[in-house]
C-alpha cells in the first residue's frame, strides 16, 4: 500500500491539531473541516487546507455528517481519513463509506468496530475470549417493564451506558428501580444527542472501583502490542479529569495480568490500529473486570506516549497504510515495549466547579500557558483573542507531566498548573491543583466515585486575577471619569509622581521603643519630665482631613513613612488613623483602612501611630454596643500606640468602656476634652474655666495616661490658651496634648502660648499641609522656638525635606481643595470644626449649593443654639451640619423649624441625636426641639451602650461570610463591617470587581490614563504590573468602550459601559409643588432606602424613604393618612432636587 500523500481530519479542536502534528512531521499534507460556528478555531488555520462543511446544518450535526466528510476528502484528494476521537471516530458507518469511495480510514475495520466499538457486542466477544465482565443487560429495548425486570435479575444499583460512545456522555448511575426509567430516557437523549445513537445497556455497578484502561496496537499482518496501561479513576460524572501511567498502585504481576487480558480480547477479533480496551477493577477484590473497547485513539493518549516513547498517532498512520508494528512503533516485540518514569494528564476547561461545572463562554482576554521540562501541551483554540463558543467542549488544552517517579509527577504537574493565567473565562485549574494536593489522591486511596464524594476538593479561593481587574477600574475612570473630581479644578498632570526623601543614616530610638520596652505610664513621666515641647505631626491624618476633605490615598503616605522614621525620629507621634480615615478609605478611596495602618506600622518602627478615636462612637458616627468598641480597640492597638478619646459631647460617662479598652491594651490613652465657646467671654459661662478642669479630673480618674485638649474649631486664643493650659497643669498634673485648627490665621500664636504655659504635646502639620482649616505650620513652630527653652530639637532641613514631598503630593488633589484662601474669622461665628468645614463644603459641592455656602455657615450657627449651644465634634458636628444642609435646601430658617405649626422632616442624623444615642450635652438638649424632631417619643437620658445588646461577633462573621459567597472574614473585616455595614460590604463589592486599585498612582486613581501612558503597579511586594495604554475606541452600539492595554508586555482588551453617555437619555419628572398628591426629593443624592409600595395605606408620620447625600441620611415622612398611587425609585436610584419620588391617591 502506497504512503499517504494527504489526510483529512474529520474532527476539531485539539485532536485535530494533534493529529495534524503528528502527519506533518511526517511530511504529509492535512486538510481540517470546520463548521460555520467554528470558523475561527485554530485546527483549520493549523491545516494545509481547511474547507467548511454542513452548510445549514448544527454546530454539531455538520461534524457528524459523513456526506459533508467524504464530499470534502474526494475534493481536495485525500487518500486517508482520521477520525480523532468522539464525533464519528467509534461510527462504522464512516469506515464503509470511506472503502466505498477509495479512501482508507485510519482506524479499525467496519466489522472490527460493529463487533467491539458497540459495548453489547464487546460484552459477548469478552466473554468469547474469557475476559471476566461485570453482570449486565443485552441492548436495551423500548419496552420499560421488560426493562426493570432486567434490571432487577441483575440487581441494583446499576450504571446506564451507551452503546455507541464514551466521556461519560449516556451513562447514568441507577441507585433504585423508581429512578429507572427516567434516567434510560434521559441518558438515552444524550447518547443520541452526542453519538446520533441513542442505544445503551444496564451494567451492575461496583461500588468501590477503580478504572484502568490497556493501550492496544494491532496491524494488517496480525501483531498486536500493549502499550502498558492507564489509570483514569478520578472522574467526575464518568469523564475522566486525571489520567496516570502506569497506574501507581499496581504491582508488576497485577500489570502483566490486565494487560494480558486486554490483548487477550483484541486478538480475538484480529484488531488493527490503536484502541483501549477499559477494565474496572474492584478494590476490595483486586478483581478485574472488562468494561468496553474504545476502537480510537483517546484522550489521554498523550501519558502512554510519553512512558513508552511510542507516538500513538503517528503509529495509527503508519499502520494504515500496512507498515508492521515494528516499523509503526521501533521496537521489534512486544518485550521491548518498557514503561519509563511516570506521566500523568489533566484536562484544562472553561468549567465552573463551584458552579456544577458548569462550562463558562467567551473570549480569552489573556492566556499564558506553563512549559518547562516534562510539560507536554495539548491544545485548541486556547490563545489570547480566542473564543470559547456553547457549542462544543470546554476543553482549552490538556496537560501531560513526566516525570521519574509518581510523586514528582504530581509536583511537576502543580507547578504547570499555578503557571497558567488565563483571563476572560472561568476555568477548573484551582479545582485541579486542590485535587492534586489531597491526601486521598497523593495515597492513591481514590475511587471512581473521588470527585463525587469528596466535597472539599472545592474548597479553593478563586482567581484574583488582580491584573484584569485593575485593568477594568483604569478603563473605566479613563471613559467615564471618576465621580469625585466630576467638575472640580484639575491637577497638573505634567509634574512627576511625587518623590519621597531618601532615609538618612540608622534609624534613632523614639517613643514608640520607649512604649514598647516600658510602657504607657513610662511615657507619660518621659514627657512630664521634658524641656523641649514634643511635637505631632497630622498630615497623615487631620492635616489632609481638613484641607483635602480627608481623600489623601495610603500609597501617598506610605511612600514617605520611612523618612520619617529616619529623618524625624523625635517627633512624639504621627497621627495618621482614625477619624474619618476609616470610612473614607472604604467609601470614596476604595482602600482597606487597615492595609494602611498595617504598612505605616511597618515603616515606621520607631515612631508612635495616633488615631482619634470617638469614644462609644468607635470610628464611626452612632453609639455601638460597648463590645464592639472593646473589639475595635483591641484590633486596632495593634497598630496604634495613643488613642486620643473624646466624645463628641464631652460626656466621661461616655468615654469610659473606649478608655479602659485602651487602657487594657496596654496602649496609650489620651482622656480628651473638646474645647468650644470662649472662656474670656463672660455671656458664654456654660463652657468655662471650671467646667475644663473639672472634665480634666474625671478624665484623670478614668485612667488616662494624657490629657488631650482638642480644640477642634481653632476657637482657643491665645490668652484663653495661657490661662487654660496654666490651670490644667496646675490642677491636673497629666501631660497636656494640645490639638487645634489654624481657620482664624492665629493658631500659631496659640500653641507659642500655650507652650509658655507649659503644654507638653502640641499637634502641627507639615508645612505644605498646614494653615487654613488644618493645623499650624510645623517649620514656623520649630523656627520660633529654635534656641529658646522649648527647642523642640527637630531637624528642619529634614522637616523641609519633607515637606517637599508633600507639597508635591498636594498638587496632586486639587479637587479636593477646601477652597478657602485665606484666614476666616467667620469661625468665631459657626464655630465649625476644620475637618468639618472641609467635609461640609464638599456636602454642599454635590449638593449644587456651594454658591450658599455664607448662607449654611450662619445657619450652622443658629443650629447649634437651637440645639443648646452643644460641643461640635465629629459625630455632634455632622449633625449639626445635615440639619444646617437641610434648611438651607428647603429654605428654612430657625423660627420655621421651631414653630410648632411647620411640619420638618428632621435628618435621620438629628433625630437619633435627639434620642439620646450620641449621649447628652451639658445640661440636655432643650425640650422643645426634643418633643418636635422626636414627635412625642421619649428620648434616652442614660449612657446610650448600656441599653444596647451585644453583638454576637461570631455569628456577625458568618453572616459577613454568607453575604460574601463564603470569603473568610478576618478581624479587621469584622471589625470594619461593625463600624459601617453598607460601606464595608460596597467596598466589598467594588474591590472584587476592581482588586487592589489602592497601589495605582493618585493621578491614575483619579483621573485614569491616557493613550502612550505607562506605570508600574507593585500590587504585591516583588509583584510588580507594568501597564501601557494604547489607545481608547469609540463607542459601540451597545453604549460599550474598548480600552487597549498592554499589560507585563502583552495586549490586553478592556470593554467598559460609557456611562457618560447613557446617562443623558435618563429623566425623571418633577413633582408639582401645587399637587398635595406627589412627594418631591427635598434635596438631590440617592435613594437609600424605600419603605412603603404600591397600593399600601399609609399614617401621618410613617417613613416613606431615605434620601442618602453625602454621608448625611434624611427621612421622608408622609403628612397626612394616604394610599401610596405610585413609588418612581428604589434604592440606589440617583435623584436631583424635586424629582418626584412618591405619589399619594
Amino acid at each position: 500500500m502506497p504512503d499517504f500523500n494527504k489526510i483529512l481530519i474529520a474532527n476539531r479542536g485539539e485532536i485535530a491539531i494533534r493529529i495534524m502534528r503528528a502527519a506533518n512531521e511526517m511530511g504529509k499534507k492535512t486538510v481540517a473541516v470546520f463548521a460555520e460556528e467554528d470558523k475561527l478555531g485554530l485546527h483549520r488555520f493549523k491545516a494545509d487546507e481547511a474547507y467548511r462543511i454542513g452548510h445549514g446544518m448544527g454546530p454539531v450535526a455538520a461534524y457528524l455528517s459523513i456526506d459533508e466528510i467524504i464530499r470534502v476528502a474526494r475534493d481536495c484528494g485525500a487518500d486517508a481519513i482520521h477520525p480523532g476521537y468522539g464525533l464519528l471516530s467509534e461510527n462504522p458507518d464512516l469506515v464503509d463509506a470511506c472503502e466505498r469511495n477509495g479512501i482508507v480510514f485510519i482506524g479499525p475495520q467496519a466489522t472490527t468496530m460493529r463487533a467491539l466499538g458497540d459495548k453489547a457486542s464487546a460484552r459477548r466477544v469478552a466473554i468469547e475470549a474469557n475476559v471476566p465482565v461485570i453482570p449486565a443487560t443485552e441492548v436495551l429495548g423500548d419496552d420499560m417493564d421488560a426493562i426493570k425486570a432486567q434490571a432487577a435479575e441483575i440487581g441494583y444499583p446499576l450504571m446506564l451506558k451507551a452503546s455507541w460512545g464514551g466521556g461519560g456522555r449516556g451513562m447514568r448511575p441507577i441507585e433504585h428501580q423508581n429512578e429507572l426509567e427516567d434516567k434510560v430516557l434521559e441518558g438515552r437523549r444524550e447518547a443520541e444527542s452526542a453519538f446520533g445513537n441513542g442505544e445503551g445497556y444496564l451494567e451492575k455497578m461496583i461500588t468501590r472501583a477503580r478504572h484502568v484502561e490497556v493501550q492496544i496496537l494491532g496491524d494488517k499482518h496480525g501483531e498486536i502490542f500493549h502499550l502498558w496501561e492507564r489509570d483514569c479513576s478520578v472522574q467526575r460524572r464518568n469523564q475522566k479529569v486525571v489520567e496516570r501511567a502506569p497506574a501507581p498502585y499496581l504491582t508488576q504481576k497485577q500489570r502483566e495480568t490486565l494487560c494480558d487480558l486486554g490483548r487477550r480480547i483484541c486478538a480475538h477479533v484480529n484488531y488493527e490500529c490503536a484502541g483501549t480496551v477499559e477494565f474496572l477493577m474492584d478494590m476490595d477484590t483486586e478483581e478485574f473486570y472488562f468494561i468496553e473497547v474504545n476502537p480510537r485513539v483517546q484522550v489521554e493518549h498523550t501519558v502512554t506516549e510519553e512512558v513508552t516513547g511510542i507516538d500513538i498517532v503517528q503509529a495509527q498512520i503508519l499502520i494504515a497504510e500496512g507498515k508492521t508494528m515494528a516499523e509503526a512503533t521501533g521496537k521489534a516485540n512486544q518485550s521491548e515495549v518498557t514503561l519509563n518514569g511516570h506521566a500523568l494528564q489533566t484536562r484544562i476547561t472553561t468549567e465552573d466547579p463551584q458552579n456544577n461545572f458548569i462550562p463558562d463562554y467567551g473570549r480569552i482576554t489573556a492566556f499564558r500557558s506553563a512549559t518547562g521540562m516534562g510539560i507536554r501541551l495539548d491544545g485548541g483554540t486556547a490563545y489570547a483573542g480566542g473564543v470559547i463558543t456553547r457549542y462544543y467542549d470546554s476543553l482549552l488544552v490538556k496537560v501531560t507531566a513526566w516525570a521519574p517517579t509518581p510523586s514528582k509527577a504530581i509536583a511537576r504537574m502543580d507547578r504547570a498548573l499555578r503557571e497558567f493565567r488565563i483571563r476572560g473565562v472561568s476555568t477548573n485549574i484551582a479545582f485541579v491543583e486542590n485535587l492534586l494536593k489531597h491526601p486521598i489522591f497523593l495515597s492513591n486511596e481514590y475511587t471512581t466515585k473521588f470527585i463525587d464524594t469528596t466535597p472539599d476538593l472545592f474548597d479553593f479561593d478563586k482567581r484574583r486575577d488582580r491584573g484584569t481587574k485593575v485593568l477594568t477600574y483604569i478603563a473605566d475612570v479613563s471613559v467615564n471619569g471618576h465621580p469625585e473630581t466630576k467638575d472640580r479644578p484639575l491637577p497638573n498632570f505634567d509634574t512627576p509622581t511625587p518623590v519621597s526623601p531618601s532615609p538618612v543614616g540608622e534609624m534613632s530610638y523614639g517613643t514608640r521603643n520607649l512604649l514598647e520596652q516600658k510602657g504607657a505610664e513610662a511615657v507619660a513621666d518621659w514627657v512630664l519630665k521634658q524641656r523641649q515641647l514634643l511635637l505631632t505631626d497630622t498630615t497623615m491624618r487631620d492635616g489632609h482631613q481638613s484641607l483635602l476633605a480627608t481623600r489623601m490615598r495610603s500609597v501617598d503616605m506610605i511612600r514617605v513613612a520611612p523618612a520619617y522614621a529616619s529623618n524625624l525620629p523625635s517627633l512624639f507621634s504621627v497621627e495618621c488613623w482614625g477619624g474619618a480615615t476609616f470610612d473614607v478609605a472604604y467609601r470614596f478611596l476604595q482602600e482597606c483602612p487597615w492595609q494602611r495602618l498595617r504598612d505605616l506600622r511597618a515603616q515606621m518602627p520607631n515612631l508612635m501611630t495616633q488615631m482619634l478615636l470617638r469614644a462609644s462612637n468607635g470610628v464611626g458616627y452612632t453609639n455601638y454596643p460597648d463590645n464592639v468598641v472593646r473589639a475595635f480597640v483591641k484590633e486596632a492597638s495593634k497598630g496604634i500606640d495613643v488613642f486620643r478619646v473624646f466624645d463628641s459631647l464631652n460626656w466621661v460617662e461616655n468615654m469610659r468602656i473606649a478608655m479602659d479598652a485602651v487602657i487594657d491594651s496596654g496602649k496609650i490613652c489620651e482622656g480628651t476634652i473638646c474645647y468650644t465657646g470662649d472662656i474670656l467671654n463672660p455671656d458664654r459661662s456654660k463652657y468655662n474655666l471650671k467646667y475644663y478642669v473639672n472634665m480634666a479630673k474625671d478624665l484623670q480618674a478614668a485612667g488616662a495616661h494624657f490629657l488631650g485638649l482638642k480644640d477642634m474649631a481653632g476657637l482657643l486664643k491665645p490668652a484663653a490658651a495661657r490661662q487654660l493650659v496654666k490651670s490644667l497643669k496646675e490642677e491636673v498634673g497629666l501631660p497636656i496634648h494640645f490639638h487645634t485648627h489654624d481657620t482664624s490665621g492665629i493658631a500659631g500664636a496659640t500653641i507659642l502660648a500655650a507652650a509658655d504655659a507649659g503644654v507638653d504635646v502640641v499637634d502641627t502639620a507639615m508645612d505644605a499641609f498646614s494653615g487654613g482649616t488644618s493645623q499650624p505650620c510645623m517649620g514656623s513652630i520649630v523656627e520660633a522656638l529654635h534656641n529658646s527653652e522649648r527647642d523642640t530639637g527637630i531637624n528642619i532641613e529634614n522637616l523641609r525635606e519633607i515637606s517637599d514631598y508633600w507639597g508635591q503630593v498636594r498638587a496632586q488633589y486639587a479637587a479636593f481643595e477646601s477652597g478657602l484662601s485665606s484666614p476666616a474669622s467667620e469661625v468665631y461665628l459657626h464655630e465649625m470644626p476644620g475637618g468639618q468645614f472641609t467635609n461640609l463644603k464638599a456636602q454642599a459641592r454635590s449638593m449644587g449649593m456651594e454658591e450658599k455656602w455664607h448662607d449654611i455657615a450662619e445657619t450652622y450657627a443658629d443650629v447649634n443654639q437651637m440645639f443648646g449651644d452643644i460641643v461640635k465634634v465629629t459625630p455632634s458636628s455632622k449633625v449639626v451640619g445635615d440639619m444646617a444642609l437641610m434648611m438651607v435646601a428647603q429654605n428654612l430658617n430657625r423660627d420655621d423649624v421651631e414653630n410648632p405649626k411647620t411640619d420638618v422632616a428632621f435628618p435621620e442624623s438629628v433625630v437619633d441625636m435627639l434620642r439620646g444615642n450620641l449621649g447628652q450635652p451639658p445640661g440636655g438638649f432643650p425640650k422643645h426641639i426634643v418633643k418636635k424632631a422626636l414627635k412625642g417619643e421619649k428620648p434616652n437620658l442614660a449612657r446610650p451602650g448600656k441599653n444596647l445588646e451585644p453583638i454576637d461577633l461570631e455569628k456577625t462573621r458568618q453572616e459577613i461570610s454568607d453575604k460574601l459567597d463564603g470569603m473568610k472574614i478576618d478581624d479587621e473585616d469584622l471589625n470594619g463591617y461593625l463600624m459601617y455595614p453598607k460601606v464595608f460590604l460596597d467596598y466589598m463589592e467594588r474591590h472584587l470587581t476592581y482588586g487592589p486599585v489602592r497601589t495605582l498612582p493618585t493621578k491614575t486613581f483619579f483621573y485614569g490614563m491616557n493613550s502612550g501612558d505607562e506605570i508600574s503597579l507593585e500590587i504585591d511586594p516583588g509583584k510588580t504590573l507594568e501597564i501601557r495604554m494604547q489607545a481608547i475606541g469609540e463607542t459601540d452600539e451597545n453604549g460599550e468602550v474598548k480600552v487597549f492595554f498592554e499589560l507585563n508586555g502583552q495586549p490586553r482588551v478592556i470593554r467598559v459601559p460609557n456611562r457618560l453617555v447613557t446617562s443623558e437619555t435618563i429623566s425623571r419628572p418633577k413633582a408639582d409643588p401645587s399637587n398635595s398628591n406627589h412627594i418631591g426629593a427635598p434635596m438631590p443624592g440617592v435613594i437609600s432606602t424605600v419603605s412603603v409600595n404600591e397600593g399600601q395605606t399609609v399614617k401621618k408620620g410613617d417613613l416613606l424613604l431615605t434620601i442618602e447625600a453625602m454621608k448625611m441620611e434624611t427621612g421622608i415622612h408622609v403628612e397626612r393618612d394616604a394610599k401610596i398611587k405610585a413609588v418612581h425609585v428604589k434604592a440606589a436610584t440617583q435623584i436631583d432636587a424635586k424629582d418626584l419620588i412618591i405619589e399619594l391617591e
